[in-house]
């Protein structure tokens, strides 16, 4: 459904549209102010700058923001028009990944911490928010190492089992990718106008393809690490195509049906007259021309007569 939600409170008139299933923003059962649905701005995982999320009712679900975005576009909202022309997408997310950053970066320190001293960010305070999302707590198993004192929880960032779980995302996205058909691999570049059949997609190229997919979720080094931990091979650069041979300049004069210009070029050549003549040529050599001036010299210079 297409709702609106305010982007700066503060601001009047400044509005944009959201599309979104509506158990997204579907008001909580708690009264809580805090409850949500309530967008945040958290740092990417992958490019580690701020980005826009949505927190779902009472921290149950992460989606990421998207926006598409089309030059000299506006909204009719009412009987009004409103000047910013996106339309704003969000899709569900693995709160995970915003966590992945921090947990591997605390590795040097190479001890076992509380979650909430893992994951603290001064430029980002809302992330106190994302960690009472349950399925945080409920798979930080997947990529680190646990102990229990008491009743409280210690985690170490573990990279086996990270490499592990990330290799069940691409698993997962393999099959979806068959499953619907995609264009994946060298031939994807033409997706739109051929399809691709089954037979010309390698298993590689399915792999590739969905770890390109997870690895906009990811650090550059993690990436790497990660793409060698597939054992994928490395890629060839494609060889260069020689350049495209100039079309040489002919040197033979070209001309008009009717010889308008006679030349191509700044030295023209002169064309040898033809030895066989036409029958008009024919006949207007038997013309006696006794007493006949040129053609040409009606048009020279008048001769000055003497007085």
């Amino acid at each position: 459904m297409l709702c609106k939600k305010k982007w700066t409170p503060n601001v009047p008139g400044d509005h944009w549209v959201l599309l979104a299933k509506e158990s997204v923003i579907d008001a909580p059962k708690s009264k809580s102010a805090d409850s949500g649905p309530v967008f945040t701005r958290l740092r990417s995982p992958c490019t580690g700058e701020a980005a826009l999320y949505l927190l779902g009712s009472n921290a149950g679900q992460i989606y990421e923001v998207k926006a598409f975005n089309e030059e000299y576009h506006s909204w009719f909202i009412g009987q009004v028009v409103q000047h910013d022309g996106r339309l704003m997408l969000v899709t569900p997310m693995d709160p995970l990944f915003l966590v992945l950053p921090y947990l591997s970066k605390a590795e040097q320190k190479g001890k076992f911490q509380p979650i909430d001293q893992v994951v603290k960010d001064e430029d980002f305070p809302c992330y106190s928010s994302l960690l009472q999302c349950q399925r945080i707590s409920q798979s930080l198993h997947h990529v680190t190492e646990e102990k229990e004192i008491g009743s409280q929880k210690f985690y170490k960032y573990s990279k086996d089992k990270t490499m592990m779980w990330l290799k069940k995302k691409v698993d997962q996205t393999v099959s979806a990718l068959k499953k619907m058909s995609i264009s994946v691999g060298g031939g994807v570049q033409s997706a739109t106008f051929i399809r691709n059949t089954t037979s010309d997609i390698t298993e590689e190229d399915y792999i590739r393809y969905a770890h390109g997919l997870v690895s906009d979720y990811l650090e550059e080094n993690m990436s790497h690490e990660f793409l060698k931990y597939l054992k994928l091979p490395e890629l060839t650069s494609p060889v260069a195509e020689p350049p495209q041979k100039k079309r040489k300049v002919s040197d033979t004069l070209v001309t008009a049906a009717e010889d308008y210009t006679k030349f191509n070029s700044t030295e023209a050549k002169e064309k040898k007259p033809s030895g066989k003549m036409t029958s008009a040529q024919k006949a207007l050599a038997k013309v006696d021309k006794t007493g006949m001036k040129n053609i040409s010299s009606f048009f020279g210079p008048k001769t000055k007569s003497a007085k």
